[in-house]
């Protein structure tokens, strides 16, 4: 998911970086059939899953994202990413192996939404203003998150992701009719121009 053009990417004051010894990965776009498919579990643990959480925030960092779904980098396991500012600007950063949304729930809200597998692509886009995931870390430890407005809307998009969705699937009508005529003419669409 990239960044809501009116705030600036945060990035972190003490510590590593996240990302910092991962390698940029090239981004699958829309039309890639990673990005249609639901993702597989992970059942192992270790240092391949670790480089690929690192590769991961090197790939949404180098893109301007605040998510990236492993699937966007052609790998099909339920990994996200995130580096999220909330509605009041707080900051959350972290992974998730396995989510599992365990509730969305609050006002739908019609914002504006994007994802880097659909390069210069928004669209108004129905979300729930509060949601819950929970997984585990790459060392296998529970992990729950909880999310409201922007932050929210960054998690239930990562978990569309893992489960073959794009942002606009949950479009209608002349949105998604807008939004797709516009993936189909973009520069890097594949296939016949629409």
């Amino acid at each position: 998911m990239p960044a809501r053009p009116d705030r600036t990417l945060f990035r972190m004051r003490t510590g590593a970086i996240p990302g910092s010894s991962g390698r940029v990965r090239p981004l699958r776009l829309l039309g890639d059939p990673h990005l249609a498919a639901p993702c597989a579990e992970v059942t192992e643990f270790g240092f391949e899953l670790a480089r690929l959480v690192e590769d991961m925030y090197a790939t949404m960092y180098a893109s301007g994202g605040v998510g990236l779904a492993a699937n966007q980098i052609g790998v099909p396991l339920r990994v996200f990413v995130y580096d999220c500012p909330d509605d009041e600007d707080r900051r959350h950063l972290g992974h998730l192996v396995n989510p599992r949304l365990v509730y969305a729930d609050g006002l739908i809200f019609r914002g504006p939404e994007g994802c880097l597998s659909l390069p210069g692509i928004e669209a108004g886009t129905p979300r729930f203003d509060r949601a819950v995931v929970e997984g585990v870390s790459v060392d296998g430890s529970p992990l729950r998150v909880e999310g409201s407005g922007f932050f929210a809307r960054c998690l239930l998009h990562e978990c569309d992701h893992l489960d073959g969705k794009l942002f606009t699937d949950r479009l209608e009508g002349r949105r998604q009719r807008r939004a797709l005529r516009a993936a189909a003419r973009a520069p890097w669409a594949t296939g016949p121009r629409a």
